[in-house]
C-alpha cells in the first residue's frame, strides 16, 4: 500500500480547507487535501463575503477579483404588501473601519473557485473523489488511511491532521468531540432563481409578513437572485419530500408582490441548527469550520467564520513545524475560536429570531416599528461604529488569550487582542504593509528618529520571522490608537496585536517572542 509522507492532512476542500490550504502554501508547509466530492461545489449555496474575509483575500492577492466578481450589496428595501415601508443603504457602512466597508454577494462556488485556482497556480492540487476511512494518533503524529475514486486505499503519515468536513464531520466523530446545540423547528427553503417584476436589482428585498419574512438578495446577472424564506410552523413534510412548485406558492404568497420567476437554478430546504463543539481540538487533531459550529444563516457569517478558523490556525501550526514556536502556541486555538463560536451562535440566534420568530412582540418590531426606524438609527456613527465590526467579524478580540500581552497596553484605547486599526497612511491603508505571512513590529514615530538601529537589529535576528516597519504618528493615527509620544506594536501573522507599548527598544520584542510564542 503507498504512503504519502507529509506535513498535514487537511480532510475536507469547501470554503475553510481551501483557506487553510492557500494559508499553508503561504507559509511555506507541505500538506495534502482531500474530498469526498468530484469538485468545487456547483451550488452557490452560502452568499455574503464580510470585510474580514476580504482582508484575508487581500494577503492572497485574491480580493480585487472576489469584489470584481462579486456585488456590494447597496440598499436593504423593506415591504408589506408591496408596499416599501423603508430602505437603508449598506453600501458604505463601514466606512473608516476597513478597506472593505460593505458586504459582498459572492456565491460560495466562486469563492471555492478563486481558492482552488490559487492553490493549483501554487503547483497543489485537491485530491478529489477521496475518502478519509481511519486515522490514528500518537504523541509524534497522524496516520491516515484514504479511499480514492478507484477504491485504492493510501496511507498518509503527517505530523496533524485537520477536520474541514462539514456539520457530519467524520473527523469530529472519530475524536469522539461533543455538537451540541438547538435546531429550529421550522422548515426553511432558498432557491437562486430570475425574476420579472417591477423591483430595481440594486437592492435587497425584504418582504415583512405577519409571521414570516421572504428576502431577495440581488446576485451577479441579469434579474437574478437568491430568495429564502420559512414554511409555517406545522409544516409536516421531511426536506426531501418538497417540490418547488410549494417554494414558489409559498413566496408568492408571502412576499404578496407581483412577480413571474422565470427560471430557476438551484433550490434546497433545510432546517436550521445552532450547534458548536466542545472543544477545537484532540492531540494533533483539529477541526475548522462547520465541522465545528453552525449556526442561523443570519447576517451571512457561517463561511466567513471558517476561513477565519482557518486563518487563525494556519500560522500557529507553522511556526511550531519551523521550530519558531513551542507546541502549546496550538492550545490557543481553541481558546480563541472557541468562545467566539459560542458568541457567535448567541448572536446570529437573536438576529434569527427577529427575522423569523413567531412572536408578537418580534412580529410587531418587524413590520411596524423596524422599517421606518433603520434609516434613522443606522444613520448614527455610534450605530454604525458597532453593528458593522459586529457583522463584518472586524470586531472579533482575542484580549483575553494566552497570546495577548497586556502589559504595556494600559494608556492606549487599542489592546493586545483587537485586530489591528485600519486607517490610512499617505493616502495607502495601513493593511499594504501587512501582507507577508510574518510577525509585524510597527514602530510609530513622531519623526525624531529613523529607527535605523532597530531595523538593523530585526533584520539581522528575525528576518524569517518579523518584517519592522516605520510608521509617521499622524495626528489621525494618534486618535486611532489614543496615543500621543512614539510606541511600538508587535502584530501577529494574522494581523492581531500581541503587544503594544511606549518602550520601543526591541525587550519587549525579546520577552514576547520567548516567553509567550516560546521562540529561543
Amino acid at each position: 500500500m503507498e504512503t504519502i509522507n507529509t506535513d498535514i492532512v487537511i480532510v475536507g476542500a469547501g470554503p475553510t480547507g481551501l483557506s487553510l490550504a492557500c494559508q499553508f502554501i503561504r507559509y511555506g508547509v507541505d500538506f495534502v487535501i482531500i474530498e469526498k466530492n468530484e469538485g468545487v461545489t456547483p451550488f452557490s449555496k452560502a452568499l455574503g463575503v464580510h470585510a474580514r474575509t476580504l482582508e484575508i483575500y487581500e494577503q492572497l492577492g485574491l480580493a480585487e477579483r472576489a469584489t470584481t466578481q462579486g456585488a456590494i450589496t447597496g440598499k436593504v428595501r423593506m415591504l408589506e404588501g408591496g408596499v416599501v415601508l423603508g430602505e437603508v443603504d449598506l453600501s458604505n457602512i463601514g466606512e473608516g473601519l476597513s478597506s472593505y466597508p460593505y458586504m459582498l454577494v459572492l456565491e460560495q462556488s466562486e469563492n471555492e473557485r478563486l481558492l482552488y485556482e490559487y492553490l493549483q497556480s501554487h503547483g497543489k492540487e485537491v485530491l478529489w473523489h477521496t475518502e478519509l476511512e481511519s486515522f490514528s494518533q500518537t504523541e509524534t503524529g497522524v496516520t491516515a488511511l484514504i479511499k480514492n475514486a478507484t477504491g485504492a486505499s493510501q496511507v498518509i503519515e503527517a505530523k496533524y491532521l485537520v477536520g474541514c468536513d462539514g456539520p457530519k464531520s467524520m473527523v469530529r466523530h472519530a475524536l469522539g468531540l461533543s455538537f451540541e446545540g438547538s435546531t429550529f423547528e421550522r422548515l426553511f427553503y432558498v432557491a437562486d432563481v430570475q425574476i420579472d417584476w417591477k423591483y430595481s436589482h440594486d437592492a435587497l428585498h425584504v418582504c415583512l409578513a405577519r409571521n414570516a419574512v421572504v428576502a431577495f438578495f440581488p446576485m451577479k446577472g441579469e434579474n437574478r437572485y437568491r430568495i429564502v424564506g420559512a414554511f409555517p410552523e406545522g409544516f409536516d413534510k421531511d426536506e426531501g419530500e418538497i417540490l418547488y412548485e410549494e417554494i414558489e406558492g409559498r413566496i408568492k404568497e408571502e412576499a404578496e408582490i407581483a412577480l413571474e420567476i422565470s427560471r430557476v437554478n438551484w433550490f434546497s430546504t433545510y432546517k436550521v441548527h445552532t450547534r458548536h463543539v466542545n472543544k477545537f481540538s484532540e492531540g494533533r487533531c483539529f477541526l475548522a469550520g462547520d465541522s465545528a459550529h453552525i449556526h442561523t444563516p443570519a447576517g451571512g457569517q457561517g463561511m466567513n467564520t471558517g476561513i477565519q478558523d482557518a486563518y487563525n490556525l494556519a500560522w500557529k501550526i507553522a511556526l511550531v513545524l519551523k521550530g519558531d514556536a513551542d507546541e502549546q502556541i496550538l492550545e490557543t486555538y481553541n481558546e480563541e475560536r472557541l468562545p467566539n463560536a459560542e458568541r457567535l451562535a448567541g448572536t446570529t440566534d437573536s438576529m434569527f429570531n427577529l427575522a423569523a420568530g413567531s412572536d408578537w412582540l418580534l412580529n410587531l418590531i418587524r413590520t411596524t416599528v423596524f422599517p421606518p426606524m433603520a434609516k434613522f438609527i443606522l444613520s448614527f456613527d455610534v450605530v454604525k461604529a458597532r453593528f458593522f465590526p459586529l457583522i463584518s467579524q472586524i470586531g472579533i478580540t482575542y484580549r483575553d488569550g494566552f497570546l495577548s500581552d497586556h502589559g504595556g497596553d494600559g494608556e492606549f484605547d487599542v489592546k493586545a487582542g483587537d485586530r489591528m486599526p485600519y486607517f490610512l497612511v499617505d493616502g495607502k491603508s495601513i493593511y499594504d504593509k501587512l501582507r507577508e505571512p510574518k510577525f509585524h513590529l510597527l514602530t510609530f514615530s513622531d519623526g525624531r528618529s529613523d529607527y535605523q538601529a532597530t531595523r538593523d537589529e530585526v533584520e539581522s535576528e528575525y528576518a524569517h520571522l518579523i518584517d519592522y516597519h516605520v510608521v509617521p504618528l499622524y495626528p489621525h493615527v494618534a486618535e486611532v490608537f489614543g496615543a500621543s509620544k512614539p510606541f511600538n506594536a508587535l502584530l501577529r501573522p494574522d494581523n492581531y496585536i500581541g503587544f503594544i507599548s511606549q518602550e520601543t527598544s526591541l525587550d519587549g520584542l525579546r520577552a514576547y517572542l520567548n516567553e509567550v510564542i516560546g521562540h529561543s
